[in-house]
Formats: C-alpha cells, structure tokens, sequence
C-alpha cells in the first residue's frame, strides 16, 4: 500500500515562521484598515441632516431601512407629522434632525 505509513512531521524552519508571521501581520493590517474605513465613512445612509433622512423602521424580516433627500423627505415627513403609530413616531424623529419642521 502507498499511503499505510504517514511520514513524521518535519519542524518548521526559521523561514517557515517568519512566512506565517509576515501573513499574519498583514492580515491584522487589512481588518484594521477595513475598520477604521467603516468607521470613518459610513456611507450615503447615514445619520438625518441636510434635508435627508433614514428611518430604520421594524418589519417582519427584522428592520426595513427608509431613505430619502429633499422633495422625497418632505413628503415623507409631512405624512409622519399627520399619522400616528410607530412608524410615524419613528420618521418624525428624523425629520426633526434633518430640519424639516412640521407643515
């Protein structure tokens, strides 16, 4: 049989560990690299301001993201500062941080 004996397993060299090491690093340099761009940049949806606003409002998969800018904000906020519920407490919130006053 070719494979009835498994050879023993050789130490790794100098060479080895400083390969795994180098891998290593920069590994631990690309998640922090990636972290702190997350951190730094959030992306478009971020927090209410300027006449934009993103509600996270509940659903049946979890949450549901809502965003809008300008005419779509305000039209969405009068319709938060008319309705009650969750939704409507939830959207008001941001349009206050976004500067849209109620009509």
């Amino acid at each position: 049989m070719p494979f009835s004996s498994i050879p023993e397993a050789q130490p790794a060299t100098r060479r080895d560990r400083r390969v795994l090491a180098i891998v290593g690093v920069l590994l631990v340099a690309v998640f922090a690299g990636v972290a702190i761009w997350a951190a730094v940049r959030p992306g478009s949806y971020g927090a209410s301001r300027d006449g934009c606003i993103t509600v996270n409002l509940p659903s049946s998969m979890g949450g549901s993201l809502v965003h809008g800018c300008g005419h779509k904000a305000k039209t969405m906020c009068r319709s938060a500062y008319a309705g009650h519920g969750t939704a409507a407490r939830l959207t008001r919130q941001q349009c206050r941080l976004a500067g849209i006053a109620p009509p």
